[in-house]
């Protein structure tokens, strides 16, 4: 006859794999959703991130697209994903911090509906002038800006974006008069620029690089901290006159709100790892960019970081009078 200890000892054995088998995540692919379309900045570090994060979990990493609304589309099919870690979103400024700022209403809940994993990187925007403007210093377009206010127009990745945001939030500390001039998404408008039918334009470094390069404009100013490598001659904001400012966009990692805390620490380890990577870096560097590095790389830091551009966002967004179009 077995014994009661003897019963609880088998029951024991027997449950011991199903737990080993729930815990062991992940077990199957993982599905990561970019919520633009293909050859954008989000859809390219989501391609680069595949393999390393493949590599890293032990298990394939599907990418898929999932464009529409400003990011909107996808970041809410990944709010209404089930939250098992299987399902993670590469999230940038558009979805989690502009759309929040300037819509009332969204599919999902920006603040709550996503557990950040890690930044993978920022590219910092800037202020190009025409190759043969006669602008020299950031100074210098304040002042021609002041002088005829809404004379000098600057294209933006449209309404309600993050460089017309930048713009707006530069507007206000530098006191400049620039008109906006909105496109349909920042290639869009590329072709104005370099025709000569705006005088500037407000945009990602990685955007302006190959036209600074290829001298159809100049990069006047970047808005990061310090200069950036790929153009150590071009200086900062804060060093022609407007002190602190900085502006740019990020793309990084994150998962459904309530997904289990080991599924977080293994995507939080292998990202941590992956954007300290010289090889990452480097990648990052010829896009334009900075892969992200210290606190940045960790949960809780990129939710800080999430949590502080949303605030920037919406003060702008208040002061500026923005409204979706």
């Amino acid at each position: 006859m077995v014994s009661r200890r003897q019963a609880l000892a088998a029951a024991a054995l027997l449950a011991a794999p199903a737990a080993r088998a729930q815990s062991a995540w992940p077990d199957r692919p993982v599905r990561v959703v970019v919520p633009f379309a293909a050859g954008g900045n989000a859809d390219v570090i989501a391609r680069i991130l595949q393999p390393r994060l493949s590599e890293k979990l032990g298990q394939p990493v599907v990418v898929e697209n999932r464009p529409g609304a400003g990011g909107a589309v996808g970041a809410a099919e990944v709010a209404r994903a089930r939250p098992d870690g299987y399902t993670l979103l590469i999230g940038s400024n558009g979805p989690l911090s502009v759309n929040p700022a300037v819509q009332a209403r969204l599919p999902y809940d920006a603040e709550a509906a996503f557990a950040p994993v890690a930044m993978a990187m920022q590219v910092p925007h800037c202020l190009m002038v025409q190759q043969g403007a006669p602008y020299r210093s950031l100074a210098d377009v304040i002042a021609a800006s002041r002088a005829q206010p809404d004379a000098l127009g600057a294209g933006t990745a449209g309404v309600a974006s993050a460089t017309h945001l930048s713009l707006e939030a530069f507007k206000l500390q530098s006191g400049a008069r620039i008109l906006h001039v909105p496109y349909r998404g920042g290639g869009a408008a590329l072709p104005d620029f370099v025709a000569g039918n705006i005088p500037l334009l407000f945009t990602e470094f990685s955007t302006a690089l190959p036209l600074h390069r290829d001298a159809k404009g100049r990069i006047l100013a970047v808005a990061s901290a310090a200069r950036l490598p790929a153009l150590p001659d071009v200086p900062t904001m804060s060093e022609q006159g407007v002190p602190g400012f900085l502006a740019g966009s990020y793309v990084g990692l994150l998962a459904t709100a309530g997904a289990p805390p080991d599924a977080l620490r293994k995507l939080g380890e292998a990202m941590t790892a992956i954007v300290a990577e010289a090889d990452f870096k480097r990648r990052m560097e010829a896009m334009g960019g900075e892969a992200a590095s210290g606190a940045l790389a960790t949960p809780a830091g990129f939710a800080a970081f999430i949590r502080d551009d949303l605030a920037r966002s919406r003060e702008v967004v208040r002061v500026a009078g923005i409204t979706a179009q």
